[in-house]
């Protein structure tokens, strides 16, 4: 804690705010997202297509918008774009307590999904532009007030459930109109210095400029698989909750994702400088992805059913597969994530920053989209020919694959960064 203080206190006032934001953003998020679904089936008594509606136009306008939200954030300076999103995620949340409506629902959602379409690749972008050369270190940092926010967020939410959906909704608005405060007032302002023009035909031209980053885009592509794999905490993860320990699924789910946010929280740092002290930060890389990939190898060797009336060791054989699972994703994780938000930078040469991630979060949010519906489709498969183990190993074999990948875009020296055209400055 001591050490993880002195890293946080040696970064420049914004950063060290970026982090607490962050924090506060996904502590909001989880305290709410993980039971909107039962709130709308049950506490609204809605159909289950109306719930999936809800749900995906969510993600649809976060996943879908976020080349826009970054475009906007080059154009018009990272800090309006935080506020933006914070704003409409304030009324978001607020609705989403407030409403019965399908159609007012619907439009809440996609006010909560456009916000982090916004917010995302300028908070992003505006970490990179002030942590300077200590960007690796600022990542890895960031992803542990990420990380700590997805854990508290849910059992926040599961107190406030205590009094009803509407509290949750309420104190998560609350704290996004807190952090619109504070951020208004504290956050200084940041933009790319930009050359080209304005206007529809210069946003075209952005685009057609990030797309021509071949090396940018064949580093985004072959990320994908890390995305599949990763959000396999909210879907596999669960099936093989529910398959492993009928009745238990949901408690076993929440164990596994509180394991899942605290070995990232707490591994971080030490993974981060462990794997700058050996390898080079490519290396890292492919490294990270290989454990990901290697994730899911517990879960296939194993088949294990554990009941009420199962004894203790039987209840271990069972559960200590999907532990390793969720505890190797959230190692892989840490040692991915600092170097890959890096890459993205240097392969951007200082320039368009939050339109290279905003495109890079849409070419994985895609990608998760058609890995959870192939994920989905596997898993019927299994079910229906009686080869349970089908998902697992073909979730290793994207992960071998994915790295594999990678490593060659490292061999073929596709990721080196190019000579910066333009650096970014405070407006």
């Amino acid at each position: 804690m001591i050490t993880l203080l002195a890293r946080f206190r040696s970064f420049p006032g914004s950063v060290r705010l970026l982090m607490v934001q962050q924090f506060t953003i996904n502590t909001a998020f989880y305290m709410l997202m993980p039971y909107l679904a039962e709130h709308l089936a049950h506490g609204l008594g809605m159909a289950a297509w109306a719930v999936g509606l809800v749900l995906g136009v969510r993600n649809f306008s976060q996943q879908g918008m976020f080349l826009l939200g970054g475009t906007l954030a080059d154009r018009l300076g990272y800090k309006r774009m935080i506020i933006a999103g914070c704003v409409l995620r304030t009324a978001g949340f607020a609705l989403l307590g407030f409403t019965a409506s399908l159609p007012a629902l619907v439009a809440a959602s996609a006010a909560t999904g456009f916000a982090g379409a916004l917010f995302n690749p300028a908070v992003r972008a505006y970490l990179a532009t002030d942590a300077g050369e200590r960007r690796v270190e600022a990542f890895a940092l960031f992803n542990v007030f990420y990380q700590s926010g997805m854990l508290i967020g849910p059992l926040v939410g599961l107190a406030l459930l205590a009094v009803d959906f509407r509290a949750v909704c309420l104190v998560a608005a609350l704290l996004f109109a807190v952090l619109t405060v504070v951020q208004t007032r504290a956050l200084p302002d940041r933009r790319q210095t930009r050359q080209g023009g304005a206007g529809l035909r210069g946003v075209l031209g952005d685009w057609r400029q990030v797309l021509a980053n071949r090396p940018f885009v064949l580093f985004s592509l072959a990320m994908i698989g890390s995305y599949i794999l990763t959000f396999q905490v909210y879907l596999a993860l669960p099936l093989g909750a529910e398959r492993a320990a009928p009745g238990h699924g949901n408690a076993v789910t929440m164990a596994l994702f509180a394991l899942s946010a605290l070995v990232a929280a707490a591994g971080q740092l030490k993974v981060t400088a462990w794997a700058r002290g050996r390898w080079s930060q490519q290396r890292s890389l492919v490294y990270g992805l290989v454990v990901l990939g290697a994730a899911f190898v517990p879960p296939l060797a194993a088949n294990h059913v554990a009941t009420s009336s199962s004894g203790l060791v039987h209840w271990a054989q069972a559960m200590v597969p999907l532990m390793a699972c969720a505890a190797l994703l959230a190692l892989g994780t840490a040692l991915v994530y600092p170097f890959e938000m890096d890459t993205i930078v240097a392969l951007a040469g200082g320039r368009l920053v939050a339109t290279y991630y905003g495109l890079y979060n849409t070419v994985s949010g895609v990608g998760i989209t058609v890995g959870n519906i192939a994920t989905g489709a596997l898993w019927d498969a299994a079910a229906r020919t009686g080869h349970p183990r089908l998902p697992w190993l073909v979730l290793t074999a994207v992960g071998v694959l994915c790295a594999a990948s990678v490593a060659a875009l490292v061999r073929g020296g596709q990721l080196q960064a190019p000579v910066p055209t333009a650096s970014a400055a405070p407006a």
